[in-house]
């Protein structure tokens, strides 16, 4: 049986279409997931719940992501949103992970890397958490910095992104909210790039 978006017609005419129906599931079913672990404990959020956010079937998921284990470790890793956060030259690169923070929740929903205060809700799994940023964001971050305390100035500019993502999607800021994007990024740009280029 077609799932939604597919024809009967043959591979080649729902290719396309099937694909981009299967990456908007998925996409669907991975900010479910990151919905309600910024909620709750893993342990206490199960499949249906997952499913009935996403707005699928919980066989469904099983068929995308083979368990609620491996569901949940793609969730754990930072490592594609670390690709996209950092994916510009060094001299830009505050500007960029700026925008790509206010982007990413106003017009996407999910924050790249803000998932990690929720750490402590996830008692063993908070430090898998907590391993994978230090990995894939701040040491990556850390990797590309010249000159002295590059650990240090990698998180100082991290925390300053943190910061920024608590105060527009979790405190919900009215005035950060309401401002035009590429004035925010001209504001607070500079102050994460100090870290980056100091």
């Amino acid at each position: 049986m077609p799932e939604a978006g597919e024809t009967s017609g043959g591979a080649e005419a729902t290719r396309g279409p099937a694909r981009r129906d299967a990456e908007a599931t998925k996409t669907a079913i991975l900010k479910a997931v990151r919905h309600l672990l910024a909620r709750h404990s893993q342990a206490d959020i199960t499949l249906k719940a997952v499913a009935e956010r996403a707005g699928v079937s919980a066989p469904l998921i099983l068929k995308y992501f083979g368990n609620k284990d491996s569901l949940f470790a793609q969730v754990m890793s930072f490592e594609e949103d670390a690709a996209a956060l950092l994916d510009a030259p060094l001299a830009d690169l505050g500007r960029h992970m700026v925008r790509h923070v206010l982007v990413s929740q106003s017009e996407r929903g999910a924050d790249p890397v803000l998932r990690i205060v929720f750490a402590p809700l996830h008692r063993e799994r908070g430090d898998v958490l907590r391993a994978n940023f230090r990995t894939q964001v701040v040491d990556r971050l850390a990797g590309r910095l010249d000159g002295p305390d590059a650990g240090l100035r990698a998180e100082l500019a991290v925390g300053a992104l943190l910061g920024l993502g608590v105060m527009f999607g979790i405190a919900r800021g009215e005035r950060l909210r309401a401002s035009d994007v590429e004035d925010v990024v001209e504001r607070y740009g500079p102050l994460v790039q100090a870290q980056l280029t100091s």
